[in-house]
């Protein structure tokens, strides 16, 4: 699984103080498995990078990658139950074999499945197993997410939002078997279900965000309301952008083109920046390189993210995003953590998925398009002096569902959560 299924399951792992455990991977996947699940991995992580590494080149193989993960249109609200090719292929593939270390390891311990990956509640699903529960990672979603005979499914959904929902009922599951809860964010960013960590957070981050108060002013009470009261030093850290590469390594080139116009803010203490490169080292590399060049090796307004497993990963990641006041990346999973009152700035997305994904985010406020990356440093720059930063601080946090690992954790051990979990701060 890449980090749009990794990242949600992690957050629930350790909210759940169970193990987690990957579907391809032993001790639930033997070599066989193994190995088929890793050609269809290659397979779609080199699409997803060179698709955005071949500049026109690269076109042929957007339009395959779109072809993969296409969404039909919603509106008008219709039937879309029908199974298509990908949805047929899968239930053949669980159907002779693929999955069977998970379904016998199910079988044997009688425990509960919760997956953030359509494929393993799918190969359930046919396996004839019940207490299957499926995790939605994106704000809308391929047909392939049900089974074929949607409609006699197992599987109990958590939707992320409306939307996702209104899908998955469009592709024949019964209303019975969905569940509107937000998406899992890290627990540790949240600290509870009254989320005391993230309003600390996000008053800190507001004063950083709005330096001349454009936008502190004109929601002064609002703002009282929601949060505690916010630092008065003025002269505190510059703010800090962190741009996240997704785990293919797509758009890691992109930072050849940002980080020249970065850097005379980055050298005079401006502007602080945290360039993710994940798990993979070549990214680092070229992190490096970049850095490099523009003569900010080193300097203390700049860090590399970079971990050997993923588990590390995650948990540096989140302390990152604790102190971080804009999220730049393209609009995958990283979209919902706009819920935690971080500013989202968007990449081109990587597949229709991640198109529904940006659009989600920006209507509800919390996120906006990059403008052209040579001219970073002014555009960050107006939207920092003028408030809209803050701004889409704000509508993220107010608008955007922040409980969904409380509301799902709970719903998982047989009991539902208070109703205030469902609703926006």
């Amino acid at each position: 699984m890449g980090y749009g299924h990794l990242r949600p399951a992690h957050a629930l792992s350790r909210e759940l103080d169970v193990p987690l455990l990957e579907v391809d991977r032993p001790p639930l996947a033997g070599s066989d498995e193994q190995a088929l699940w890793a050609r269809t991995r290659r397979l779609y992580e080199g699409l997803s990078r060179l698709s955005q590494q071949l500049g026109g080149l690269g076109a042929p193989l957007r339009r395959v990658l779109d072809g993969i993960t296409s969404i039909p249109h919603l509106h008008p609200f219709r039937d879309l139950s029908a199974p298509t090719r990908p949805t047929l292929v899968l239930g053949w593939l669980a159907r002779n074999g693929l999955g069977r270390g998970m379904v016998e390891h199910l079988r044997r311990t009688g425990a509960p499945l919760l997956t953030t990956f359509f494929a393993p509640a799918v190969i359930a699903d046919e396996a004839g197993l019940d207490g299957i529960h499926c995790v939605v990672t994106d704000s809308d979603i391929n047909r392939v997410w049900a089974a074929e005979r949607s409609r006699e499914t197992r599987v109990t959904y958590f939707a992320p939002g409306h939307r996702a929902a209104r899908r998955l009922h469009s592709y024949g599951v019964p209303e019975s078997r969905i569940v509107v809860t937000g998406f899992p964010l890290p627990g540790e960013l949240l600290g509870g279900p009254d989320l005391p960590t993230l309003r600390g957070n996000l008053a800190a981050r507001l004063v950083r965000l709005d330096p001349h108060g454009v936008f502190r002013r004109t929601h002064a009470e609002d703002l009282a309301r929601h949060l505690p009261p916010l630092p008065t030093d003025e002269e505190g850290e510059s703010p800090l952008v962190t741009y996240a590469v997704g785990g293919a390594g797509a758009q890691a080139e992109l930072v050849d083109t940002f980080l020249p116009g970065l850097a005379e803010l980055l050298r005079g203490g401006r502007l602080r920046l945290c360039l993710v490169a994940g798990i993979r080292a070549e990214v680092a590399e070229r992190f490096e390189r970049a850095l490099e060049r523009s003569g900010l090796r080193g300097h203390a307004s700049v860090e590399i993210l970079l971990e050997r497993d993923h588990d590390s990963y995650f948990r540096r990641f989140n302390q990152v995003l604790a102190r971080t006041d804009v999220l730049w990346s393209k609009p995958s999973e990283i979209t919902f953590f706009g819920a935690l009152g971080l500013p989202l700035v968007f990449t081109w997305p990587v597949g229709v998925h991640e198109q529904y994904n940006r659009r989600w985010a920006i209507e509800a406020g919390a996120g906006l398009k990059q403008r052209d990356p040579r001219f970073a440093a002014e555009w960050l720059g107006d939207w920092l002096a003028d408030g809209t930063l803050a701004g889409a601080a704000w509508s993220g946090f107010r608008r955007l569902p922040a409980g969904g690992l409380y509301e799902i954790t709970a719903r998982v051990r047989g009991r539902a959560s208070a109703e205030a979990i469902l609703s926006t701060p």
